[in-house]
């Protein structure tokens, strides 16, 4: 039993400690993405390329807001949540500002302007077969059998027939017939996709396709798939956006003012961490190390999905740490009323762990219910602090009901560590 404890315990602290190597490289390495009043980034005007077409102004005007929804839609599919996007109405354009990317060094407007992704048109095409570019790529010819508009939803999917990846489109009613009409009148000869101009590919209809479902095929892999099908879920944009100008931003406050952040959050957590080992001793200890845990892990989720992480985002990191702090505080006051009623250690900590487990889960509920209405209603900034926020406490739940209480049935098994002065109790 006694080795079982310490086994226990120590795979908690080498789990924790591969996390804290995993994020220190992603640190070290600059993989995380700051935003705008940190590090800065690109500065665009966009502008409709809408040639000689005969649009109204108040068409234009239509166009332009249809046109931020969606850019704001592709924003938020890449957790770029640090933007901002103004429509000048007087110049008809669209002002965009977005942070640089996490680990960039040789900085490239245009590249970064890239990551929106494809601001164009879907549409299926019928074809000239004698009509290609220098690449054998088919031209548009205007016909168009399907637009983006009509289609309901789109999915990435393993194309299990040849190999590879594709995205399955799902249409609405009225894509349904056309695209039944227009297969059935095409049996045996191309369709052409293309993102506004460009040409995507040009599969062979085999047969007339009337289930309300289509695939865009040509996908290098499963990340390019599901980028081309996140760009056609946000939505076609009315008509195609042109940078007219791109350009750099300065950060609005600067590394510096992060650096403080993250020298208060990590005096921040010292203190904590001195207040429990203080007042709970032994399990403020254990619970030093789950916080760490707890940080470390924050990281690491925030990194490997791509926030930009702003100000207000560490905020919500050292906040979710608060919430770390409180459900140890309620769950080992529970311990010491239990082990003052005389049970023993090990029992002591069972039922700490289960009469606390109620209130944790209610404070941790609530936070997690204001972080979804800040992400669902916010806009920006707020978005990002509620995701950071709403990370860190489902995973401060997680470590103080599993990582504590695995690390503290390991410790109450070893008998040097049964004396209960070391719980905080006389």
């Amino acid at each position: 039993m006694r080795n079982y404890s310490i086994l226990k315990l120590v795979a908690v602290i080498v789990v924790i400690a591969v996390c804290a190597f995993l994020a220190y490289n992603e640190v070290k390495n600059n993989n995380i993405r700051t935003g705008i009043d940190i590090r800065g980034g690109v500065y665009a005007i966009l502008e409709p390329d809408i040639g000689k077409t005969s649009l109204s102004a108040e068409e234009i005007d239509k166009g332009l807001e249809s046109a931020k929804t969606i850019l704001g839609k592709r924003l938020d599919a890449k957790n770029i949540f640090d933007r901002s996007i103004n429509i000048d109405s007087v110049n008809d354009r669209i002002i965009i500002e977005i942070p640089w990317a996490a680990g960039e060094t040789n900085f490239n407007p245009q590249d970064q302007l890239n990551e929106l992704g494809k601001t164009a048109l879907l549409t299926f095409q019928e074809v000239d077969t004698d009509k290609v570019d220098e690449n054998g790529n088919y031209l548009p010819t205007g016909r168009i059998v399907l637009q983006g508009n009509q289609v309901k939803d789109a999915n990435p999917a393993p194309y299990e027939e040849k190999g590879g990846w594709v995205v399955v489109l799902e249409l609405d009613q009225s894509g349904v017939e056309s695209f039944a009409e227009a297969t059935g009148r095409l049996i045996g000869k191309p369709i052409a996709i293309f993102m506004d101009d460009h040409f995507i590919s040009a599969p062979i209809v085999s047969q007339k396709i009337d289930g309300g479902n289509a695939i865009i095929t040509g996908q290098a892999d499963a990340s390019e798939a599901a980028e081309l099908a996140a760009t056609i879920r946000s939505g076609a944009l009315p008509f195609r956006l042109v940078a007219t100008k791109v350009d750099s931003i300065s950060p609005q406050l600067g590394a510096g003012a992060m650096n403080v952040a993250v020298k208060a959050g990590i005096i921040g957590f010292f203190l904590i961490c001195l207040f429990m080992l203080l007042v709970y001793r032994l399990p403020g200890l254990i619970a030093s190390i789950g916080l760490f845990g707890l940080a470390v892990l924050t990281i690491l989720s925030v990194a490997w999905t791509k926030i930009s992480v702003t100000l207000p985002g560490i905020g919500g990191i050292i906040l979710a740490l608060g919430m770390g702090v409180d459900a140890n505080c309620v769950i080992y006051e529970r311990i010491k009323e239990e082990l003052r009623e005389g049970k023993t250690l090990r029992a002591a900590v069972d039922q700490g762990f289960h009469r606390a487990f109620t209130a944790v889960v209610d404070s941790n509920v609530t936070t997690l219910i204001t972080a979804v209405v800040l992400y669902v209603f916010g806009s920006g900034p707020i978005k990002g602090f509620a995701m950071t926020l709403g990370i860190g406490v489902t995973i401060s739940f997680i470590t103080a009901i599993t990582a504590t209480k695995l690390m503290l049935q390991g410790v109450t098994g070893i008998g040097a560590f049964k004396n209960k002065w070391l719980y905080g109790v006389k």
